[in-house]
C-alpha cells in the first residue's frame, strides 16, 4: 500500500539507533527521503549507508545552534523539510523523592526545549505548503508515569502538552501533530533500564526482563519495526484527518482507555 510518502523530506531526530532509527528506516522504506541525525559521525555514516537516498548530519541537539543547523542541512540536501519526527534521548532514572528543580530544569532542557526550537525552525515552511506532518516518540510514562524514570515523564509530558496546544492551532494549514507513546520496545535504551533494575532488585537482567513481560498483555516486548510501521503510517496522507492524538504502541501496557 501507497501511504504518500515517496520523495517527501523526514527528518529524523535521534536516528543512529532505537526508536529513532526504527522510525528512519520505516520512512525510508515508503520512499521518503530522510536526514538522518545523530552525535557520532560514524554511527550517522553507517545509517545512511543502509538508507538509499538518504544523507546525514552530525548534530548534539542540545547544543544551542542545533536546531537551525540540522533545519539548514535538510535543505541544503533536499529543498524543504515535510516531515519532522522528534526524539530525545532519555534522562538517567530516579525516583521522585530524590527529584529537585535542577532535575526539572534539565529535563526541559533535554526533552522540551530543543524541541520547541526544532519545531519553530520547520513550522512556518510547512503552513505555507499546506503540508506538514510533526510526529513526536514519547514514553507510555506520559499517560502512565513510570517510578523509576521521573525526569523522563516529567519533560516528555511537557513536550506532549505543548505539542497538544499546538495541533489545535496548525491543523488548519495541514499540519497534523501526534506523538507515538512506547511501551517496551525491544532497544537498547529498554535492555539498559532492565540491567539497572536487576541490579537493583538483586536478580539477572533476564528475569527482569521476564517480570515486565509478565505486565504486558501482549506478553511479550514490541520490536522496533512495529514501532516504526505506527510512524511512518501518521507521517502519511492517510494519517491527514489524525492530530492531537497520542497513539500508544505498548502492547496493552498502559491501564487507561
Amino acid at each position: 500500500m501507497d501511504i504518500g510518502l515517496r520523495d517527501r523530506v523526514a527528518l529524523v531526530l535521534g536516528s543512529t539507533a532505537g526508536l529513532g532509527r526504527a522510525s528512519a528506516a520505516a520512512l525510508a522504506a515508503e520512499g521518503a527521503r530522510v536526514v538522518v541525525t545523530g552525535r557520532r559521525a560514524e554511527r550517522v555514516d553507517e545509517v545512511v549507508a543502509s538508507l538509499p537516498g538518504s544523507t546525514g548530519v552530525v548534530a548534539d541537539l542540545t547544543e544551542p545552534d542545533a536546531p537551525a543547523r540540522l533545519a539548514a542541512a535538510a535543505r541544503a540536501a533536499f529543498g524543504r523539510i515535510d516531515v519532522l519526527v522528534l526524539n530525545g534521548g532519555g534522562p538517567a532514572p530516579g525516583a521522585p523523592d530524590d527529584f529537585t528543580a535542577a532535575d526539572a530544569a534539565a529535563a526541559v532542557e533535554l526533552l522540551l526545549a530543543p524541541h520547541v526550537a526544532l519545531v519553530g525552525q520547520v513550522l512556518p515552511e510547512m503552513r505555507r505548503a499546506g503540508w506538514g506532518r510533526i510526529v513526536a516518540i514519547g514514553s507510555s510514562g506520559i499517560q502512565q508515569p513510570i517510578p523509576a524514570l521521573t525526569a523522563s515523564n516529567v519533560g516528555r509530558a511537557a513536550l506532549a502538552a505543548y505539542l497538544k496546544t499546538l495541533a489545535g492551532r496548525v491543523a488548519v494549514d495541514g499540519v497534523t501533530v501526534n506523538t507515538v507513546l512506547p511501551g517496551r520496545i525491544d532497544t537498547d535504551r529498554v535492555a539498559h533500564l532492565d540491567r539497572i533494575a536487576a541490579e537493583r532488585a538483586g536478580t539477572t537482567p533476564e528475569q527482569a526482563r521476564a517480570g515486565s513481560e509478565g505486565g504486558i498483555p501482549a506478553g511479550r516486548y514490541g520490536t522496533p519495526d512495529e514501532f516504526g510501521a505506527v510512524v511512518a503510517f501518521l507521517a502519511g496522507t492517510g494519517a491527514g484527518y489524525v492530530t492531537g492524538s497520542q497513539i500508544r504502541c505498548d502492547g496493552g501496557l498502559v491501564a487507561a482507555p
